[in-house]
Formats: structure tokens, sequence, C-alpha cells
């Protein structure tokens, strides 16, 4: 139930300058009412439950890739060598 409220929040227009608070109602296959307002409310079985308006996966992927970004720069800043020769410093004769 949760994909089929974010392909119809998908469908619905972003346009905030509408002014409207409600938007039409959009019923699915089993028998759920959708009803955009500020933040999405389901009604099925005679309940109204709220569905937030968020993708989980999205939101996963992002940590995913910010963590990989991490240790890359991170193994990078440790394995990378200077640019200049190293200097060896042995002991006096």
């Amino acid at each position: 139930m949760f994909r089929e409220v974010c392909d119809v929040l998908d469908q619905l227009s972003a346009d905030g300058a509408a002014g409207r608070a409600y938007g039409e109602p959009y019923e699915t296959a089993d028998g759920a009412t959708v009803m955009p307002v500020t933040k999405p409310l389901v009604v099925h079985g005679g309940k109204a439950s709220w569905v937030p308006a968020i993708d989980a996966n999205r939101i996963a992927l992002i940590g995913v890739i910010t963590g990989l970004l991490a240790a890359v720069i991170g193994s990078l800043a440790v394995l990378r060598q200077p640019p200049w020769p190293r200097i060896t410093i042995t002991g006096y004769k």
C-alpha cells in the first residue's frame, strides 16, 4: 500500500501556490482512499491513517553513498604519498 501512495503522490501536482488544502481523493485497487493534503492521509476500512511522504530507499541510498565517499576520501588521505621524495637521515661517522 505504501508504494501505491508514493506512486499517487508522484502523479499529483506539486504546485504550492494553488492555495488548496485538500486535493481530489484517489481510490486505489484495494479500496483505500488517498486524500492529498499537507500530509498524505489514507482512509481504508473506515479508518484514517497518516502515511509519511518520504522514500526510505532514497534516504538509505544517500546514507550509503555518503559513507562510501567518506571511506574513499579517508583512504586517499592516508595512502597518498607526498609529492616530494622521501629523505632518510643516517647516523654520523
